[in-house]
C-alpha cells in the first residue's frame, strides 16, 4: 500500500525548546557523496544494500515509488524530499510494481560534475525526451548526533518532507530552489544542490524533534518528563563529570530509589550504566572520527587511569580502544 502521510496527522506533545537545542547541538549531518540521477521510465533500482549511512532523496521531475526495508511504498512527486536516517536496502521504481532483483543504482556509470557530486544517466535519448525523464538528486550522509545517538534508532525509516511544509513553510523555498538548480543546470548548480540537500535534511531532523519525535517512546519519554529530561541533558552536556546516583537524584529533587526507578522505567537501564555506555559511544566516535588519542578520551570522560577506561570501553564496545581503526593507525 502506498504511504502518503497527511500533514494534519496528530502530533505528540512537543519537547521543551531547551531540550531540543541540546539534542541538536551536536548534530552532524553532512553529505559525502551526491548524485544527480536522470532515468527513463520504466525502471527499477536498488540502492543502499550493506550501507548504514543515512540517505537523502529529492525528486526534481517526474514520479518515483520508494520502497523502504520494511516494504512500505512511498509515492514521491516533483518537489518531494525524504531522509532515510538509518540507510539500508531501498528500492526505487517508476511504478508500485517494483521488480526484484533490481539493478544497483550505485553501480551505474557516472561522471563527475564537481567535487563529491556525480552525474548518472540511464536514459534512452531517442525513445524518452528529457521532459519525460525522472530527475533525482540523492546523497549519502554521515549522520551523527554525538551523545544523543540513541535518537537515530527511534527515527522512522523514511522521513518525508511533505508532512512538514505546512508547519515549517520556510522549507518550501529551499525545495523550489533545488528543483530549479537540478532542472536548469546553471553554472555551479551541483555545489549549490549539495549545500541545499544538507540544509533540507537537517531541517527534516529538527522538525521531527520539535514535533516531539513522533511515536518514539522510552528514551524520548524520559525527555518529555521535565525533571528527568533535565537530568538526561545534564549527563549529555557534561559526560566527563564525576556523577553519582545521589547527585543525579538531587538534581531531580527525589530520593535515589525513586530516581533510579523512574530512570529505568523510561530508558530501560540503570542511570550509571546509561552514563558509561554514553561515554563509550562518545569515545569511540572521538577516536575513530576525530583521531583523538585514547588517553585524551579517557581524561575527557573523567577516567583517572587509562586502564580503567580501556576495561569499560571493551565491556561496552566489545574490543579495546587500541583496536579502534584511527587509534591503531
Amino acid at each position: 500500500m502506498l504511504d502518503r502521510p497527511s500533514g494534519n496527522a496528530p502530533q505528540s506533545a512537543p519537547l521543551d525548546t531547551d531540550l531540543v537545542s541540546e539534542l541538536l547541538l551536536g548534530m552532524r549531518l553532512v553529505g559525502v557523496d551526491y548524485r544527480r540521477v536522470e532515468l527513463s521510465p520504466p525502471f527499477s533500482y536498488a540502492f543502499g544494500e550493506g550501507d548504514a549511512r543515512a540517505k537523502f532523496l529529492f525528486v526534481a521531475r517526474g514520479v518515483v515509488i520508494l520502497r523502504s526495508p520494511s516494504g512500505v511504498l512511498h509515492r514521491m512527486t516533483a518537489g518531494d524530499a525524504a531522509l532515510l536516517p538509518r540507510g539500508g536496502l531501498h528500492l526505487l521504481g517508476s511504478s508500485e510494481h517494483l521488480s526484484q532483483p533490481c539493478a544497483d543504482l550505485g553501480k551505474l556509470s557516472k561522471s563527475p560534475l564537481c567535487t563529491l557530486v556525480s552525474d548518472i544517466k540511464a536514459c534512452d535519448d531517442f525513445a524518452c525526451p528529457p521532459a519525460d525523464r525522472v530527475l533525482l538528486f540523492s546523497a549519502c550522509m554521515d549522520f551523527d548526533l554525538g551523545s544523543m545517538h540513541p535518537l537515530i534508532s527511534m527515527m522512522p525509516e523514511v522521513m518525508r518532507v511533505d508532512t512538514l511544509v505546512n508547519r515549517y513553510p520556510e522549507i518550501l523555498p529551499m525545495l523550489e530552489a533545488m528543483a530549479r538548480e537540478a532542472r536548469d543546470g546553471r553554472a555551479g548548480y551541483a555545489g549549490i544542490l549539495a549545500r541545499l540537500a544538507d540544509v533540507v535534511a537537517a531541517s527534516i531532523v529538527r522538525a521531527w524533534v520539535e514535533c516531539g519525535c513522533g511515536d518514539a517512546t522510552g528514551w524520548i519519554a524520559a525527555l518529555r518528563d521535565p525533571k528527568l529530561g533535565r537530568v538526561l541533558v545534564a549527563l549529555h552536556r557534561e559526560p566527563g563529570r564525576t556523577w553519582t546516583l545521589a547527585e543525579l537524584a538531587r538534581q531531580m529533587g527525589v530520593s535515589r530509589s525513586v530516581f533510579a526507578e523512574r530512570f529505568v522505567a523510561a530508558t530501560g537501564i540503570p542511570p550509571l550504566r546509561y552514563l558509561t555506555e554514553m561515554r563509550m559511544r562518545l569515545a569511540a566516535q572521538w577516536i575513530a572520527r576525530d583521531g583523538v588519542p585514547v588517553e585524551t578520551a579517557a581524561l575527557r570522560l573523567g577516567y583517572g587511569s587509562q586502564a580503567a577506561f580501556s576495561r569499560a570501553f571493551k565491556r561496552v564496545v566489545g574490543h579495546p580502544p587500541s583496536r579502534t581503526p584511527a587509534a591503531a593507525a
